[in-house]
């Protein structure tokens, strides 16, 4: 099986080896995430903004070690990416207050009898992600995306994979189902 090195661009110093994914895991994973879909998008706004609120607790508890780790993998000034990491539980809040009215359908006026807008989940959706921001880019498209009920699949850069991984097990310690992210 093919693996993934990570290192410490400031200094070279290997950090971690990890398996690659094979075709088999990602089939088993884009099968799970087509299941989780099939509920996920039932459940109500108000429990996915709850979730949220988990999310940026985790965070909260986590802050300085994602950071280290951010600085680690990808050589950013540790004030830096403390400072990433904070702009992440500011979007959490932001979505947490706004994503209902986000969300609502809305009449508009057109040349029709009647037009409206409607936001519906549209299922797993695929984000292929830089290294130089490695978690403000993942949470600036997850938040939105699993707000709206859909769930999300990441291809992270492969120099931050240790990120990918933590912010895996970030949403799934915050209650999010598996499958979810």
């Amino acid at each position: 099986m093919k693996s993934i090195k990570t290192y410490n661009p400031y200094n070279g110093n290997h950090l971690e080896t990890y398996r690659q994914v094979s075709k088999s895991q990602l089939k088993e994973k884009l099968e799970l995430a087509d299941s989780t879909f099939k509920t996920w998008k039932q459940l109500e706004i108000n429990e996915r903004i709850e979730l949220l609120q988990n999310l940026a607790n985790e965070i909260f508890k986590n802050k300085q070690h994602l950071s280290q780790l951010m600085t680690e993998e990808m050589g950013k000034p540790i004030l830096e990416s403390e400072a990433e990491i904070e702009k992440c539980m500011y979007l959490i809040d932001f979505y947490s207050k706004n994503a209902e009215q986000f969300l609502q359908d809305d009449l508009i006026e057109t040349e029709a009898h009647e037009s409206f807008i409607s936001y519906d989940p549209l299922g797993c959706v695929l984000a292929i992600m830089p290294w130089n921001y490695p978690f403000w880019q993942v949470f600036r498209f997850a938040i939105p995306t699993l707000t709206a009920g859909n769930v999300a699949l990441l291809k992270h850069a492969s120099n931050v994979t240790g990120c990918a991984i933590a912010i895996e097990k970030l949403f799934i310690d915050a209650g999010f189902p598996k499958g979810c992210f």
